[in-house]
């Protein structure tokens, strides 16, 4: 497998992906063992039509929980076996009870519990889930070597997918906070403690909307896919979170310098 070079931490790094990007990806989609996980996907995919027997094909689900960032529960068959079986339609759908929405994005990509027949039949449909799955790998492969510049490579894709399920302003802070990655991008981008997640919800919407107000001039989410907006965004989480490594290891680095350039939130 092709491993994404990644010399630089922090905004540098960042900086350095950005160029890269194109051809990197074109290594790593090229590469041997993704391009058996995908065929496997593409040929089977369309013969499963319960949740179970997709949980019992350890290559299939490899693919599918992938796809959605949720490669690290493919030992949890139980749970995923009813994240998919109880959909999304039912109030108590258990996708629709976690916090975490990516499982209920994840159940209702599938369609089991939804209908007499599941999304997997439809045409396009392994194409749409292998190109989540590709993108997912890649950031995954930069994650190995730096975790910071993964979740930034994740801030368009969630982006968009919170902008595509409401445009009310209060229900798309409510999609970040139900988005771990993104979650995590945002709180740091806005000065945030890391106790902030155990504060009352309506006080955390308030605080989300009164920094994003401050640092970006708009409390909107959808606004920050402005392509100035979000690389404000990536820069300001990647330098206050290298700023934060750094004073926790006692070491001065450049991200502290960098970090003194970034107007107060307030």
């Amino acid at each position: 497998m092709f491993q994404p070079v990644v010399p630089l931490t922090g905004y540098v790094g960042w900086k350095f992906l950005e160029r890269t990007l194109a051809p990197q990806q074109e290594a790593f989609e090229s590469s041997t063992v993704l391009a058996r996980a995908k065929d496997h996907f593409r040929e089977n995919i369309g013969q499963i039509n319960s949740a179970e027997a997709l949980v019992n094909d350890r290559q299939l689900l490899e693919v599918a929980l992938g796809a959605f960032g949720l490669s690290e529960d493919i030992d949890n068959k139980f749970f995923i076996q009813k994240i998919l079986s109880d959909g999304t339609t039912s109030d108590d759908a258990l996708s629709n009870r976690l916090a975490d929405k990516r499982y209920r994005a994840f159940s209702e990509a599938f369609g089991f519990g939804e209908s007499a027949a599941p999304k997997t039949v439809y045409a396009g449909f392994p194409d749409k889930i292998i190109d989540l799955y590709t993108q997912k790998e890649f950031e995954r492969a930069v994650g190995e070597q730096d975790n910071d510049l993964r979740l930034a490579l994740n801030v368009e894709t969630s982006l968009e997918n919170v902008s595509k399920q409401t445009q009310a302003t209060d229900s798309q802070w409510f999609a970040v906070m139900g988005d771990p990655p993104l979650r995590q991008v945002m709180e740091k981008a806005l000065g945030l403690p890391s106790s902030f997640a155990q504060i009352d919800i309506d006080q955390q919407l308030s605080t989300f909307k009164e920094r994003a107000s401050a640092t970006f001039g708009t409390d909107r989410v959808s606004d920050l896919l402005e392509p100035e907006q979000q690389e404000k965004l990536i820069r300001l989480f990647l330098i206050r979170s290298e700023a934060a490594t750094s004073s926790i290891s006692g070491g001065a680095n450049a991200a502290l310098t960098l970090l003194r350039s970034v107007p107060p939130l307030y």
